[in-house]
């Protein structure tokens, strides 16, 4: 459907108007000229076709409103369009050419445009060799940081000063598709992309400790500036993550101390921390029991002691069969000793959030003891430098022996700052013991039912540096055990003297992929160039969200710095909790037994959300997809209000005399190839491409920002239909 020009009916109502003046004018004239009688006469004739004549106007106003019409698409509507398909081509990416049609003179300066227009081609195809001939050696040096990338074992993500990330490889992204909450649904891509923050997946507060102590070490001159520290993520899992900064370059000799970025490089520890502790627990077990099968051996070579054998031989050979004895014995000793050893100081102290190892306490003492255990008077704010492996052990070792031997209850921990240390509690309540007890358990290696392992309390105290002891609060008829830690510092360590400075390092790429604009100015004022999109569609049940219809895909794809990123999109169907009518099935090619066994709304739509957050919304006919997504908040308690953009309106807004503005057509026009039509992905990505080409033609218009676009997009006839 296409609106009417205002200038035709305009000419058409000045043409009713002249009509009848000119009707008026005349049948004055002719009066004038007669005598009275005959005015007499002629009214008498005229007294009753009145209605004839008005009829005769109206028809002669249609006909003049048609010619009218054919004139207005001849000469005004057909050049429009024409300016409208040259913008196309002006702005065209890839070579495209206008269609001749239209009068004689209109077909020729098609042709005159293509002409032009390969000149231009011809001219940017030569631009483009020659810069592809100077950027070859760039891309080479990218190849081989890529290569480097992927080849690394270690999971590497680098970001700007804001969190936004600029670089992962694909050790990261499994690491996160391992942390994402629906990995089978996004693959991680709701947590990790180009684009996306950083603190999607860590805290905020713990990545800002480590960059303030970076900021503050580089101040301070230090060569080598890097952060260090192991925090809970996703499902309870542990991550170890070190932090090294980017600094802005100053010359060739020159040392900056503007970080513009940082290298974050990630590791899981939480099934190494479990598989070491079993090899240990193997290892230590392999040495007890040689020790005790050393002991049998020894009673034995004692037996030979009685007189069956000449005595001088028979002491020859108990000397040498003790000696050997003994030689094993003190090297399976050295041996459990150096395995203890190990053990004690394998891990270094790392810095970690108070609150991540006292949950993480929680739910190890939960698994293990099977009583309840309650956090209490936690210091959010508190950062630790602690084993949190062995220190974990400790108080699972001491809560599992109050839980066997004294039948407590329920258990606590408590954390807050006592001066230059932190003070952790593990309270309980139940009958007292002796100093005696407690002093055993601090001093026993820890067991844990048929385990065992070398270490003491005393031992994990003594890692740290910290003193443990016991104390009654008679008050509360509580009792607890008392660990005393050391807190994060926040000073830089020290590393030594500074190295030297070097004069020029090897560089893999000379593009500065820090260079961002100005996050903090409101989004509405930003270019469009400059936003992050995450552009949608939905497949349906149906075209009736309000009668029952329901979403059965979703499918999604990224645009960061005006690149469409093919590789970090979103895909899912949706079982709809309903069936599917068969007369849909054609159209987007979804069965019922497809949708079968898939996650339902109320799981997707979370993670889409996370997938889509900070970024505008795009899509093509967008009243009807949010329609879907608005009736599922009430349910879901997920709502989306970011931005949203819809390219059928802002196609109506850049060509407003073209005669469709469905999907299909504005690729057509766009020269954009429509591949999986009527699937969510590929509906999106075509989406996408389409966005990406009216950025420019917007830009022709004067429109540069979300406001701007989002206040055009309203005053369309489009932006009046309602679902």
């Amino acid at each position: 459907m296409k609106r009417t020009d205002p200038r035709l009916l305009a000419a058409i109502a000045l043409a009713g108007l002249v009509m009848a003046l000119w009707l008026v004018l005349m049948s004055a004239i002719v009066w004038s000229t007669l005598s009275l009688p005959e005015r007499e006469a002629v009214g008498e004739v005229l007294a009753g076709r009145i209605a004839l004549v008005f009829v005769g106007w109206v028809l002669g106003l249609i006909a003049v409103a048609a010619v009218l019409r054919v004139l207005h698409q001849r000469y005004v509507g057909a050049p429009h369009r024409l300016l409208e398909e040259t913008r196309v081509v002006l702005a065209a990416r890839r070579p495209q050419l206008l269609k001749p049609r239209g009068t004689r003179e209109m077909q020729a300066l098609a042709v005159a445009v293509n002409e032009l227009a390969a000149q231009r081609d011809r001219l940017r195809a030569e631009m483009d060799a020659q810069v592809t001939q100077a950027s070859e050696r760039v891309q080479q040096e990218k190849d081989r940081l890529a290569a480097l990338m992927a080849e690394l074992h270690q999971s590497v993500v680098v970001c700007n000063h804001a969190g936004r990330i600029l670089l992962y490889n694909q050790r990261a992204r499994q690491a996160f598709r391992a942390l994402s909450q629906g990995p089978q649904l996004a693959d991680g891509a709701e947590l990790i992309g180009i684009g996306r923050s950083i603190y999607a997946a860590l805290e905020r507060q713990v990545l800002a400790h480590a960059f303030e102590r970076i900021q503050q070490a580089v101040t301070k001159g230090d060569a080598r500036p890097s952060a260090q520290f192991v925090t809970t993520v996703a499902g309870g899992q542990l991550l170890r993550v070190q932090v090294a900064p980017v600094r802005a370059s100053q010359g060739v000799s020159g040392r900056s101390t503007e970080v513009t970025g940082f290298v974050l490089m990630l590791d899981n520890v939480t099934e190494s921390v479990a598989e070491e502790s079993e090899r240990d627990q193997l290892l230590h077990g392999l040495t007890e029991g040689s020790r005790a099968s050393l002991a049998n051996i020894q009673a034995a070579v004692d037996m030979l002691g009685y007189p069956d054998i000449e005595p001088a031989m028979r002491e020859r050979f108990l000397g040498v069969v003790r000696e050997e004895v003994a030689s094993m014995g003190t090297r399976v000793t050295d041996l459990a000793q150096r395995s203890a050893q190990r053990l004690k100081t394998r891990w270094p102290l790392e810095d970690m959030l108070g609150a991540d190892l006292a949950a993480a306490a929680q739910r190890q003492l939960g698994a293990r003891c099977g009583c309840p255990v309650t956090l209490d008077a936690i210091d959010p704010a508190l950062w630790l430098k602690v084993d949190s492996y062995t220190l974990l052990q400790a108080l699972t070792y001491l809560g599992t022996r109050l839980v066997d031997e004294f039948e407590v209850r329920f258990l606590q921990l408590r954390l807050a700052r006592a001066g230059a240390h932190a003070q952790l509690d593990l309270v309980w309540s139940g009958q007292a013991m002796s100093n005696e007890t407690v002093m055993s358990w601090e001093m026993d290696a820890m067991r844990f039912g048929t385990e065992r392992t070398p270490l003491s309390v005393r031992d994990v105290v003594e890692r740290h540096g910290g003193e443990m002891w016991f104390e009654r609060e008679r008050v509360r008829h509580q009792a607890l055990f008392r660990f005393l830690l050391p807190l994060a510092s926040s000073q830089p360590e020290d590393r030594g003297p500074a190295a030297p400075v070097l004069a020029s390092r090897p560089e893999f790429y000379d593009f500065d992929l820090f260079q961002t604009s100005d996050e903090s100015s409101a989004l509405e004022d930003r270019p469009l160039a400059e936003l992050t999109y995450t552009v949608f569609d939905t497949e349906t049940t149906g075209l009736n969200p309000a009668g029952g219809d329901a979403i059965i895909q979703i499918g999604a794809a990224r645009i960061v710095n005006g690149k469409l990123l093919h590789q970090e999109s979103f895909d899912q169907l949706v079982d709809p909790g309903r069936s599917i009518p068969a007369e849909s099935i054609p159209i987007h090619g979804i069965s019922q037994d497809m949708v079968e066994g898939q996650p339902r709304i109320a799981q997707v739509l979370p993670v889409f959300h996370a997938f889509a957050e900070d970024t505008v919304l795009v899509a093509h006919n967008a009243a009807f997809d949010m329609k879907f997504l608005q009736l599922q908040e009430e349910a879901t308690g997920i709502a989306f209000r970011q931005p949203v953009l819809d390219t059928l309106l802002l196609s109506a807004v850049v060509h407003p005399n073209q005669e469709s503005h469905r999907l299909e057509a504005i690729a057509e026009r766009f020269d954009v190839a429509v591949l999986g039509r009527h699937t969510a992905l590929g509906d999106a990505l075509v989406t996408a491409e389409i966005w990406l080409r009216l950025i420019p033609l917007l830009a022709e218009q004067g429109i540069h920002t979300l406001r701007q676009a989002r206040e055009a997009a309203q005053k369309t006839y489009y932006a009046r239909l309602k679902y």
